[in-house]
């Protein structure tokens, strides 16, 4: 196992926040299926697998079976929890959009860093971490939006969010890069995986405070001038 994974798992700050992480996605895909007028399982279904979808297509790509979304009893339990809330409080839990953009950064910052350490403590490459990396992040609210049926958040989301979760995975491959190499220590490495947290942290909440997007495609009115004057055919 990589130090940056147990600098992530002793660390109770961080266990704390992944807790609290889990219960506010959960909420988050409890809500979602409250707003679609589905029913107390399909609430219970969403929530958890927006909290640990991602989880389990980490580990089952890594191989490490069962995946911890089916066999941590605390991770499940806070799941079910924050579907019953939701559930009961839907309408008070609508009204704390910020505290919620707030925590679900955090996740996102955390669940990219733990991601892709237990990818790299599983001996995979630099490029093969980041993309579990971002899995674990992002994966369960891809599948509760398909599961909803909406475009998924990773994409209709206009503001900075997988952007975010990349950054924070490429970072934790170069510290992880840095203690092989015998140049970053145990204690820095805990520091630094906290700032890239906070780095995740605060592009996704800036981008929304700011309204903050990525450019879309270059708008290109010679070629529509072109399409239009010989009736959409090429040469």
């Amino acid at each position: 196992m990589s130090t940056a994974t147990v600098a992530l798992e002793s660390n109770a700050v961080f266990v704390g926040i992944e807790y609290l992480a889990i219960f506010v996605w959960g909420l988050s895909g409890g809500l979602s299926a409250v707003r679609k007028g589905f029913d107390l399982f399909s609430i219970l279904m969403c929530g958890w697998i927006t909290a640990l979808g991602g989880g389990l297509v980490r580990d089952t790509l890594l191989g490490d079976l069962p995946p911890v979304g089916i066999t941590d009893k605390g991770y499940i339990l806070t799941c079910l929890i924050s579907g019953l809330v939701v559930a009961v409080a839907h309408p008070e839990v609508s009204r704390f959009k910020w505290t919620m953009v707030a925590i679900d950064a955090l996740g996102l910052g955390l669940f990219a860093v733990n991601g892709t350490a237990k990818a790299l403590a599983f001996g995979s490459s630099g490029m093969t971490a980041v993309f579990l990396g971002m899995a674990t992040a992002l994966a369960g609210g891809l599948f509760r939006d398909i599961m909803l049926g909406d475009v998924p958040m990773i994409i209709g989301d206009k503001h900075l969010y997988a952007v975010p979760s990349l950054v924070g995975c490429v970072l934790t491959v170069i510290v992880y890069k840095g203690v092989r190499a015998n140049m970053v220590g145990m204690q820095a490495e805990m520091i630094l995986d906290v700032v890239i947290v906070i780095v995740v942290f605060t592009l996704r909440v800036v981008s929304v405070a700011c309204n903050l997007t990525l450019p879309g495609a270059v708008e290109r009115r010679d070629a529509e001038i072109g399409r239009g004057e010989d009736g959409g055919k090429g040469e």
